[in-house]
């Protein structure tokens, strides 16, 4: 059986949101009926992984203030609805970059996902390529480049650029090689964050075997069965295979943080070399301000990602939603400023459409999904977003996601 044409038609659990009377032959798998949401899977997934990986995955950085601010600002806008208006045709159909997707939001970057569920990326991208749309790998990932382009010749590839001039263009060189098409430089990283969640839960880069890890596990059965070791019996030490032009450093090994190097000194020339060089698409992730967002566009950028990282980076850092409507303001109707952070349901992705984003990307609950479902956890997690989209697009009066606009919204301190 395979999902419906339409990620809108896909039905969760034993209820179905038919659009235009549409059948679907997709069955959701038994395991996966409880999961009703998003938030479903992060309870699953909470179970499921030892506790230093999920920490990875779910933790922000310091006092987690970021973190939760993201969340927290969907709170700001209340919705106006339109009653009356005739929405059976409906459809979540949205045009970024000279293709049209099935729906507004794409898979976003996330390191190591291997670690968290078996060959993490590949299933996240194959999910993403059968249901039309996007899906951006992460530049840490334990899976090699050229083997995610060839399973989804669509998805985008995401970079760490080296602190290097040579070793930029050759990471560059590789990308293209391998069929990119679209490549997102993460501009958010001049050093790392500190992420105590981290420390406090035991996990570290590089990973050190200990007993502690050991015994997270034999108490997690499922994860060290059907992940750790499988993927150690399949296909050795993971190792991070992604981070410059050559092979990079196991997962295990001591200097595995060199690979990465300093970034604390690149600057806007940097971003001229990599538009010089790369002819594809380029997006830069990682702002939060209007200033960035007109040199971005200035220095030669397709798009822009608005992010602070999940919260991972800068604490307090402003919520991506707090900063849309400024950066749209900024750049005008017409330029593709995209958006993650903390979506977490359909109406959220609405909401951040009605203030002018034209694509919403999201993380942690895909990976989540990965590690519960595998691939067709994936493609559940999906349809639960499309069906909450378009039934709250009927409710809401509008034929598709780019008919939203900021008269759909009222901000709470205004009423």
């Amino acid at each position: 059986m395979t999902p419906p044409r339409r990620l809108q038609d896909y039905p969760i659990a034993s209820h179905t949101v038919p659009l235009k009377g549409k059948a679907t032959e997709w069955q959701v798998p038994s395991r996966l009926r409880d999961v009703l949401s998003l938030d479903d899977f992060e309870i699953a997934a909470r179970r499921h992984l030892p506790s230093p990986i999920f920490a990875y995955i779910s933790g922000g950085c310091e006092t987690n203030r970021s973190l939760r601010g993201n969340v927290d600002a969907f709170a700001d806008y209340e919705w106006v609805t339109r009653v009356f208006v005739n929405t059976s045709a409906r459809s979540l159909d949205t045009p970024l970059f000279g293709h049209t997707w099935a729906a507004p939001i794409g898979i976003a970057p996330m390191g190591i996902s291997a670690l968290s569920a078996y060959r993490g990326d590949l299933i996240q991208t194959q999910a993403a390529a059968q249901a039309n749309i996007p899906a951006i790998m992460s530049g840490s990932s334990l899976i090699r480049l050229e083997d995610v382009a060839k399973a989804n010749p669509q998805a985008w590839f995401q970079a760490y650029v080296p602190g290097d001039s040579a070793k930029i263009a050759a990471l560059l060189d590789r990308v293209a090689a391998a069929g990119f098409g679209t490549l997102v430089v993460t501009a958010d990283v001049p050093t790392s964050g500190n992420r105590e969640n981290n420390v406090r839960a035991g996990f570290s880069t590089p990973l050190r075997p200990d007993l502690r890890l050991a015994w997270e596990g034999l108490t997690h059965p499922r994860w060290l069965l059907g992940t750790a070791l499988r993927t150690l019996l399949s296909h050795g030490m993971p190792h991070f295979e992604n981070s410059q032009a050559q092979r990079g450093a196991p997962i295990l090994a001591r200097h595995v943080m060199r690979e990465f190097g300093a970034r604390d000194h690149l600057h806007w020339g940097h971003v001229d070399q990599i538009r010089q060089q790369w002819r594809g698409r380029l997006v830069l992730k990682g702002i939060l301000s209007p200033e960035d967002a007109v040199l971005a566009r200035e220095h030669g950028a397709d798009g822009i990602i608005i992010s602070n990282h999940g919260g991972r980076q800068l604490d307090g850092a402003i919520a991506p939603l707090r900063a849309l409507p400024a950066i749209v303001k900024a750049m005008g109707p017409d330029y593709p400023v995209m958006i993650d952070g903390g979506y977490r349901r359909g109406s959220d992705v609405l909401m951040a459409m009605a203030l002018g984003a034209k694509f919403v990307f999201i993380a942690r609950p895909f990976n989540y999904a990965g590690a519960v479902g595998g691939q067709a956890g994936i493609t559940h997690a999906l349809g639960i977003l499309a069906t909450e989209m378009a039934r709250n697009m009927a409710m809401l009066g509008v034929l598709n996601p780019s008919e939203l606009g900021p008269q759909a919204l009222r901000r709470r301190s205004d009423l």
